[in-house]
């Protein structure tokens, strides 16, 4: 399994870094996590948008589902003309985004299905501001945990266990504000359920814009003492 990253920045995508944005590839076979704003760009720097076969989005937010819109706009515009891409996304979390173009302008280019290639995909329904899917991939023998969007939950533990990459939502570095607090983590968290779950690597994604990165990093090496890494676009990971 091969993890590419488009771009980790949370809310709102940077001058150098796109909002969050996941290739994942096992036998040929590619799924997007999150096409959020920004990532349609580099995504063509390492897949062709009719080359992308699913597209897992785990919640509503335009950070993590705006640029499903061009990808299909280039998939049923383009010439090549692929299959409808299989979407999986929780129960209307896409209503705002696929209500950009006409619904007969784009309702040919997806399909809502079960179906995932290679890949075993599980779920787990996280704390956020709108209905959050937690992913578990596992294809090869090999495991990737993503958070999306969470506020804290025992939840995180099981989504992570033995993962060999988690991707961990870190919002802010030790502490998230008071109104947010049961939305959103931070990186002293993610580096807490990466120990207890037993992961190989940490990822952490979505820091608030202009916050240091070196902050996020001695944060959840406070609780994990694994390999830890700050999503950054173009970062390749092999599982």
């Amino acid at each position: 399994m091969k993890l590419t990253i488009l771009g980790g920045s949370g809310a709102w995508p940077t001058a150098t870094q796109a909002c969050s944005g996941y290739l994942v590839e096992h036998d040929g076979y590619r799924v997007l996590i999150d096409p959020g704003y920004g990532t349609m760009q580099v995504l063509q720097e390492f897949a062709a948008p009719e080359d992308v076969d699913a597209v897992v989005i785990t919640h509503g937010h335009p950070d993590h589902c705006a640029d499903l819109n061009p990808l299909l706009r280039a998939r049923v515009l383009g010439e090549r003309g692929p299959a409808p891409l299989a979407v999986h996304a929780p129960e209307g979390a896409l209503d705002a985004v696929l209500k950009l173009d006409k619904p007969a302008m784009l309702a040919d280019g997806l399909t809502f299905s079960g179906e995932l290639g290679p890949f075993k995909l599980e779920t787990w329904l996280l704390p956020h501001h709108v209905p959050n899917h937690g992913v578990r991939l596992s294809a090869g023998g090999t495991v990737l945990a993503y958070t999306g969007d969470t506020g804290p939950t025992p939840d995180l533990v099981d989504l992570a266990r033995d993962a060999d990459v988690f991707l961990a939502e870190a919002t802010y570095p030790e502490e998230v504000p008071e109104e947010d607090a049961p939305y959103l983590s931070t990186a002293r968290q993610a580096g807490a359920n990466a120990a207890r779950a037993g992961v190989g690597r940490l990822v952490l994604t979505h820091p608030w814009p202009g916050l240091p990165v070196e902050r996020f990093v001695t944060a959840a090496a406070e609780g994990f003492s694994g390999t830890i890494a700050v999503a950054s676009p173009r970062l390749v990971m092999e599982l």
